[in-house]
């Protein structure tokens, strides 16, 4: 029997825990892990106490044909990273490394070329956070160093993720 790899291991745990969203475009689920040790995990839905868009029944940004990547303002949720680095101390995070995986609820698919959203992006570096790996299908991903985006600020260029 051949063990699954650690970094497609922590984003089979992500992947389970995307399961948890509320949302009715994607699912992502987030894994921060520091010295092999699970921080604390998010999946994207609304905030505590809120009605989600499961219960509502629908997603006003679907109903209003807004694209991938845009006017985030009108969601409900949520994104799993930022949940994620809310359940954790800042302290626990410098030098972390999150995991994220999405998938599409439709077609229960890995979402194509997914990131972080420019949100994310930044409070992912606040956090501390070193890298970022997002998984792209089962078994391959892309491992992100969050100085990078540090250094190629997407506020400035125009260029926005998710």
């Amino acid at each position: 029997m051949q063990r699954r790899d650690k970094t497609n291991y922590y984003l089979d745990i992500a992947d389970a825990v995307s399961e948890r969203a509320t949302c009715l475009r994607r699912r992502y689920g987030a894994v921060i892990v520091k010295n092999d040790e699970i921080i604390s995990t998010g999946y994207v839905g609304a905030p505590r106490g809120r009605i989600n868009c499961t219960e509502l029944g629908y997603c006003i940004r679907n109903k209003l044909g807004v694209p991938r990547g845009e006017r985030y303002e009108l969601c409900r949720s949520v994104h799993a990273e930022m949940n994620a680095i809310i359940s954790a101390s800042r302290e626990s995070m410098i030098g972390s490394t999150l995991y994220l995986c999405g998938r599409e609820v439709e077609t229960n698919e890995y979402i194509k070329n997914s990131n972080c959203c420019s949100l994310c992006k930044r409070v992912i570096i606040n956090a501390g956070i070193e890298r970022v790996i997002i998984r792209d299908d089962k078994d391959s991903y892309r491992v992100i160093s969050v100085f990078d985006w540090v250094m190629n600020d997407d506020s400035v260029s125009g260029e926005f993720g998710y």
